[in-house]
């Protein structure tokens, strides 16, 4: 029997796929039915390992149905194995790192106390949105970089002088290292969020470095896709060509895509952390060096 089992969650089935053929371990598949109430019923297909299982799911939307899947998944597979390795590509909650207004749950606490109790070892995820909310899990954490894979598809392509921008200066130390694998200039953009209403305003004025070069607009995730939107409005003001977007999770939510190609953006490329259209970036390398 097989050393080392890869539990594949329905949220990252093809991942697991991959995964487990990079690091030639025993693929344990999972069967998912949803009653009508929401409630999920999972069924293992495959020989769980003795000695150590490697769980992968993201928590994408449906985040608490993902979530509980995933907790279900490490449970089961701690039944059986004397090791079990968390790896969540997207790891939902992890923007509820911290109290910003009074009276706010810091959910990443929770997360940390319920991969724990449910028999991780160690977690492993992918461009985390805050290291911060690490801090709070009572086990082993590994964050991994998406960020040289997507370079490389850059490469590949025909860009014009290319420039690597943030769409805001938390982004900047993301946007440096996304510059230097590509052997190209960066800047970053000031925004301001309003933290009740959401509403993304741009405070940088106008900017000389973009006109008549390539943007690569860098984020970690892209979710309604506010910031892109407003930053590519922005951009194009300022007489530059084409603009992409390169992001590791790409959650895409209410029409987001189609509002960021209405804005000016040319092609959204993202990793298969999140499957879907834009996802064609594979990150089964960089977690399988990570094991």
């Amino acid at each position: 029997m097989n050393k080392v089992s890869i539990i594949a969650g329905k949220s990252s089935e093809d991942v697991g796929k991959k995964l487990s053929r990079k690091i030639k371990a025993n693929l344990v598949k999972s069967q998912i039915r949803v009653f009508a109430d929401g409630e999920s019923k999972i069924t293992l297909s495959g020989k769980i390992s003795k000695k150590r299982s490697i769980v992968i799911q993201s928590i994408y939307p449906p985040v608490d149905t993902n979530l509980i899947q995933a907790l279900s998944l490490v449970a089961k597979a701690k039944e059986t194995s004397s090791e079990v390795i968390a790896v969540i590509p997207y790891m939902g909650y992890a923007r509820q790192d911290r109290e910003f207004l009074p009276g706010e749950i810091v959910t990443m606490k929770v997360l940390g106390k319920l991969f724990k109790g449910a028999g991780a070892s160690k977690i492993i995820a992918v461009d985390i949105h805050s290291m911060i909310g690490f801090k709070h899990f009572p086990i082993k954490t590994k964050n991994i970089s998406a960020i040289p894979e997507l370079v490389e598809h850059f490469k590949k392509m025909s860009l014009k002088n290319p420039l690597v921008v943030s769409p805001d200066q938390g982004g900047k130390e993301r946007a440096q290292k996304f510059a230097k694998e590509l052997g190209s200039e960066y800047i970053a953009l000031e925004k301001k969020r309003d933290r009740k209403t959401g509403k993304v305003q741009i405070k940088t004025k106008n900017i000389s470095e973009v006109a008549n070069r390539d943007l690569i607009l860098v984020d970690d995730m892209i979710s309604t896709g506010g910031s892109i939107v407003k930053a590519t409005q922005f951009l194009k003001k300022q007489k530059c060509k084409k603009v992409y977007v390169a992001c590791t999770h790409a959650l895409l939510m209410n029409d987001a895509e189609k509002r960021i190609k209405k804005a000016g953006v040319t092609k959204i490329i993202s990793t298969n952390t999140i499957p879907g259209k834009t996802s064609i970036v594979d990150i089964s390398n960089i977690i399988a060096k990570a094991i």
